[in-house]
């Protein structure tokens, strides 16, 4: 007989930027100014990500879409492909991801897909330590997990192969 499992996650939720603490608050700026270089001439969704690493170093990534839809590439991946092609051993600490479409001036909720749940998975393996995640929620919240566990309860590892 087949039995339920049941899973809960737990996320930090804030009613607005200005309740973060200031260092989420400015990585959080940072992703939102980010969103500003964003190509997004297809879907005019702009998402940026900033993350900050252990040494206090911001690197930003925009979505960079294309014609042929399966080679562009979202904020959140090519903010940590930057990181880790200049600095492979240096340790990711938070990451954050904002979105906003075009002609609108406020933010909309930008929760990492997949693809960039199972990098950040990655990330975090290769580092072993959790990596902060700071997003744009629902009607202005700020939502943030501690780690990708949160996001990704049954990640695929080194484990599975």
């Amino acid at each position: 007989m087949a039995k339920t499992i049941q899973l809960n996650i737990s996320l930090q939720a804030y009613g607005s930027i200005e309740e973060l603490p200031a260092a989420e608050r400015h990585l959080l700026e940072e992703a939102r100014r980010a969103t500003e270089k964003a190509y997004a001439p297809y879907s005019n969704f702009y998402v940026g990500a900033a993350l900050l690493t252990a040494d206090g170093e911001i690197i930003r990534g925009t979505n960079q879409e294309n014609a042929a839809y399966p080679s562009g590439l979202c904020a959140e991946r090519t903010a940590l492909f930057a990181a880790g092609a200049n600095n492979p051993d240096l340790q990711v600490k938070m990451l954050a991801v904002t979105a906003r479409r075009k002609g609108e001036a406020h933010y909309t909720a930008a929760n990492p897909c997949g693809a960039c749940r199972q990098v950040m998975a990655e990330y975090e393996d290769k580092q072993k330590s959790p990596i902060r995640i700071i997003m744009e929620g629902q009607n202005g919240e700020i939502w943030v997990a501690e780690g990708i566990n949160v996001l990704l309860p049954f990640r695929f590892s080194k484990e599975n192969l």
